[in-house]
């Protein structure tokens, strides 16, 4: 696949651009993003910049990150601290995101959005006030391994690294996640079902399929 050079900016700016246009296919009245990557790509920061470019383009969004629906504790390290299967598999409350976040803002949905659920630093509710996105609003949903889940995305972007930047870019202490990694791409191929895909081995020029 062929990609460009550009700059994180310029970037926001065109996803932006391409949000103002898009229609979601089911007629809801707002657009729902994936800013899909492992932390090391750091998705959130693309879908802040993503948000202050609809901002100046006079467009709500709301972004929301997925570790903000992580599981409990005690259910996430069931199998303990480091199992690589509960991590690609159930660390993440995909039923709350689906209740809390994507049916309010399907069809005849209200728009009003849970920003997040649970702190997994304290280990307890965050008891955040729901959120009301306007009609025409965007939501933008970053974090990992979103794109097997059937989410009803309108647009996926994918925050691609090769396997030397995940390891290098990943502190020691999260190594052992890489192999989840490795299975998400084997088995949801995010690099080729992504609308966008973004390169970004190296933080300071990323490129894109755009």
């Amino acid at each position: 696949m062929r990609l460009e050079a550009i700059t994180w900016d310029r970037l926001g700016d065109r996803i932006a651009d391409r949000l103002l246009d898009l229609e979601p296919a089911d007629a809801a009245p707002w657009r729902r993003v994936a800013v899909d990557g492992a932390p090391a790509a750091r998705p959130g920061d693309l879908a802040e910049r993503v948000a202050e470019a609809l901002r100046l383009r006079g467009r709500p969004s709301l972004v929301v990150g997925a570790d903000g629906f992580l599981r409990p504790a005690s259910v996430r390290l069931e199998y303990g601290h480091r199992d690589v299967d509960a991590y690609y598999d159930g660390w993440y409350d995909t039923g709350a995101l689906w209740r809390e976040v994507f049916d309010p803002l399907r069809p005849g949905g209200n728009g009003r959005v849970l920003p997040d659920l649970w702190d997994p630093v304290t280990d307890r509710a965050t008891r955040s006030p729901y959120t009301d996105l306007p009609p025409g609003g965007v939501l933008l949903l970053h974090g990992p391994l979103l794109l097997r889940h059937w989410f009803p995305f309108d647009l996926s972007v994918h925050l691609l690294l090769s396997p030397g930047a995940l390891r290098r870019r990943t502190p020691d202490s999260e190594h052992w996640t890489l192999p989840a990694y490795e299975r998400y791409e084997q088995e949801a191929a995010p690099s080729g079902t992504a609308d966008i895909l973004v390169r970004a081995d190296d933080p300071r020029r990323p490129a894109w399929n755009g």
